[in-house]
């Protein structure tokens, strides 16, 4: 057993021998304990994007500690299932690293874990592309993945590329951005796990940051991929801002299917980076599973689940 293994199955025994009453206090702890200036930059951050629960010491809210212990509590075992699943040790460190964060405030093994080599998704050791693909781009925002896409594997690497995205201002930048690539279907449409119609909530976070709700804003068709491309696919990149689930539930067809390579933002909740690795299973049982994240080590978002 070498270093990364010895490391995370020590900590998912520690926390595993404890309730979750006890997680609260060993993560409250270890918070009290890191400077002011690092605990403020913590909570304006969670409060900011809203996705982890609240934190605010002033008045004794401490909700994203507190949902922080009930995970690790309840789903340490579907985290070792997924390291064990891990194809390299870069994704083990990388999975080691963000729980290591979440209990301890390791800052030291999120900085070691961090990638900068390759643009976020396209890992060029383990994402190839050829000339046949075609990619369901969900959270398309202002064409970024698709030009960096195109940038890593070229201009006939790929032969039709769909784009989803959810804000109209945001939209209209994008088919801007994007206007002189071919074979590029623009859908002002949001994708979950059945038709209708839902509503635009803007995050405080930025235009990047919108998504879905039940109520609010201004209405925004939703629709399924297996219902909105017919072709099949063998790309499927989302950041989607917690909606990836959903998503992914509405492509099972091409998911078992197609076996699209599947390039998932799995940090918008604490349970994307078990859940989705196991629905993305339940379908199909032959995708190999990595993981790789690029965000500040304070706290480690932007994590890619790349699913080959």
């Amino acid at each position: 057993m070498n270093v990364i293994d010895r490391n995370f199955y020590a900590l998912a025994e520690e926390i595993s021998r404890y309730g979750e009453r006890e997680l609260y206090y060993r993560i409250r702890i270890a918070y009290d304990l890191l400077q002011e200036g690092t605990r403020k930059s913590l909570a304006d951050f969670f409060n900011k994007f809203g996705y982890w629960g609240r934190l605010d010491p002033a008045n004794r809210v401490f909700e994203e500690i507190e949902l922080k212990a009930q995970a690790l509590h309840e789903h340490i075992d579907d985290f070792a299932w997924v390291y064990e699943r891990l194809r390299d040790y870069r994704s083990k460190k990388t999975l080691y690293a963000v729980l290591s964060n979440w209990f301890r405030y390791d800052f030291i093994t999120s900085a070691e874990a961090k990638e900068n080599m390759f643009d976020d998704y396209f890992d060029l050791d383990l994402v190839k592309c050829s000339p046949g693909e075609v990619i369901a781009d969900l959270g398309a925002f202002t064409g970024d993945t698709v030009r960096s896409y195109i940038r890593n594997y070229g201009e006939n690497c790929y032969k039709r590329i769909y784009c989803y995205e959810i804000t109209e201002s945001v939209f209209a930048r994008l088919k801007e951005n994007l206007r002189g690539y071919r074979d590029i279907e623009f859908r002002l449409k949001g994708v979950g796990d059945s038709e209708g119609v839902m509503y635009l909530s803007e995050s405080a976070g930025g235009s990047s940051a919108n998504s879905l709700t039940r109520e609010g804003g201004a209405p925004i068709p939703v629709t399924t991929l297996d219902d909105d491309v017919t072709e099949p696919l063998t790309l499927i990149k989302a950041d989607i801002e917690g909606y990836e689930q959903k998503a992914l539930a509405g492509a099972e067809k091409h998911i078992a299917n197609d076996h699209p390579k599947l390039l998932l933002s799995v940090y918008h909740n604490n349970e994307d980076l078990w859940k989705i690795p196991k629905m993305i299973d339940s379908v199909s049982d032959d995708y190999k599973f990595y993981l790789r994240y690029k965000s500040s080590p304070l706290y480690p978002t932007e994590i890619t689940l790349i699913a080959l």
